[in-house]
């Protein structure tokens, strides 16, 4: 069986105001679709990836700002964060977790900088869209065998 993520369902509750927010991110906009007041799905992709999120109006009952900790993969955290930094995008400094990779929602297990190795996967930055959906960038160069 050959299963690939596709798209992610995004909630929010402005569907101008998102996708203006991620089309900053440099989102590629594949689909805008509106076919009435209560229907609309914009499919945006983000640069370099072969999934992508959908945005949209009666598309989820989930609660706008509810998604959480979606990983963006990037090659370079401190450059991908002063990148979204000086789109104006709001973003945690660079963390790394106490114990390794453990992605704890609690943020008293994240350690200021990179991570002391600069390994791949542990090394963080967090930020949220306009309705609060979060986001973390992870810093990933080589992936893990069978990736």
């Amino acid at each position: 069986m050959d299963l690939k993520l596709e798209a992610l369902f995004v909630p929010v509750s402005d569907v101008d105001r998102a996708k203006a927010f991620y089309e900053l991110l440099d989102f590629r906009v594949d689909l805008d679709y509106k076919a009435s007041e209560d229907f609309r799905a914009a499919q945006l992709t983000p640069p370099g990836s072969l999934a992508s999120i959908i945005i949209g109006k009666g598309i989820t009952t989930a609660a706008p700002g509810s998604l959480r900790n979606t990983i963006l993969a990037v090659s370079d955290i401190t450059a991908s964060r002063a990148d979204l930094v000086a789109k104006g995008v709001d973003v945690s400094e660079v963390f790394h977790y106490a114990d390794g990779f453990i992605l704890h929602v609690d943020p008293q297990y994240r350690l200021a900088g990179l991570h002391p190795e600069r390994a791949d996967y542990l090394s963080f930055a967090s930020f949220n869209d306009p309705d609060g959906n979060s986001w973390l960038l992870q810093e990933l160069n080589t992936r893990l065998a069978g990736r």
